[in-house]
């Protein structure tokens, strides 16, 4: 149980400045856009650029477990821990039922379940669509009213729009570009843009709670070394999150909207932490305060800890026909993975 002492009511007090804390704020704001956005538009132009080469698969490979890495990294070091220490702070700690029970690990439990039943579901109904639309495709090729390429064509197009959870949108909804894989191939890159979808849910939660607390605080000793430590941060995730999404093969209006979408989330959520801090005088050292960053944390924890381990460690690195022919590729995606765990791990030094 934490211990609250004389010394750290005085920093407190010496820190809080509501003046200067908006000014880095609103410094902040911009910093981290621009952070944000050129993390995760770099890989996907990268992507774009080198379609076609020859080693174009083994490097999107390799920065997907980069990211991967980085994933992992943001919710075991950064994430995980501070929700610890919001349900652990004395004003928390000290009451029923926060003292007698351990709810972030409960909570990351219950986020880890429902990203799998997300996982699952998803999985599910793009399967059962699939085969749906094979069973009409080769009726009307018994009755001589199609042909046995054109059942294929409609499997996948249904389980191209059970994915993305919308129908007549054009690019999206019949990806011409899945037509001349083989089945599981086109199964596995449906899956990883279910997962890059989901991965992206978990990673905007987050930054919303990250963006929020930030606006909130009118603490001038935290806000200003969480605005670079935040810059590097936005900066290593994007890079993550825009190589799953660039491995995934979305259409040009989909992978704008997952890059604006990363982007914006945490300046948004900074600017609506500090409109609700005006509007209602909102103390982020509150109990009640700490409580709902301790379990939003948590929650978000979970998922992207399941997001990282299973959909993209696991499937990459025991279920990718590259890489289990390739020890070459297989050490450099380790490295990598290295490279992607520690480069968000030195940045908890400073947030």
């Amino acid at each position: 149980m934490a211990g609250c002492s004389l010394d750290d009511e005085t920093r407190a007090a010496f820190c809080r400045n509501s003046a200067e804390a908006t000014r880095l704020k609103l410094f902040s704001i911009f910093i981290i856009l621009a952070s944000s956005a050129a993390g995760i538009s770099s890989p996907v132009a990268l992507a774009r650029l080198f379609s076609g080469k020859p080693t174009y698969a083994h490097a999107l490979l390799v920065i997907k477990c980069f990211a991967a890495g980085v994933i992992l990294s943001t919710s075991l070091v950064h994430v995980l821990p501070d929700a610890f220490d919001a349900l652990a702070d004395c004003q928390v700690a000290s009451q029923h039922p926060w003292r007698d029970f351990p709810f972030s690990g409960l909570v990351t439990l219950i986020g880890a379940l429902l990203a799998l039943l997300v996982d699952i579901t998803a999985s599910s109904q793009a399967t059962e669509e699939a085969t749906k639309y094979m069973r009409i495709g080769v009726k009307e090729v018994r009755k001589g009213e199609g042909k046995p390429e054109q059942s294929g064509s409609a499997a996948m197009e249904m389980a191209a729009i059970a994915c993305h959870g919308h129908g007549d949108h054009g690019e999206e909804a019949i990806d011409l570009r899945l037509e001349g894989m083989e089945e599981e191939e086109r199964m596995a890159k449906l899956k990883q843009r279910m997962v890059s979808q989901v991965l992206e849910i978990g990673i905007i939660f987050h930054s919303v709670i990250i963006g929020v607390t930030m606006g909130m605080s009118q603490n001038r000793c935290t806000i200003r070394p969480l605005v670079a430590a935040l810059a590097f941060h936005q900066i290593f995730e994007g890079m993550g999150l825009g190589g799953c999404i660039a491995q995934a093969g979305f259409g040009l209006a989909t992978v704008g909207f997952m890059c604006f979408m990363f982007s914006v989330t945490t300046p948004m959520g900074i600017l609506l932490g500090m409109l609700f801090f005006h509007m209602t005088g909102y103390d982020d050292s509150s109990p009640s305060s700490l409580i709902l960053e301790g379990l939003l944390g948590s929650l978000s924890s979970g998922i992207l800890i399941y997001m990282a381990l299973v959909d993209l460690i696991a499937v990459d690195f025991f279920h990718n026909k590259a890489m289990s022919s390739n020890s070459r590729l297989k050490k450099s995606s380790y490295v990598a993975l290295l490279l992607g765990s520690a480069a968000m791990s030195v940045l908890a030094l400073w947030a």
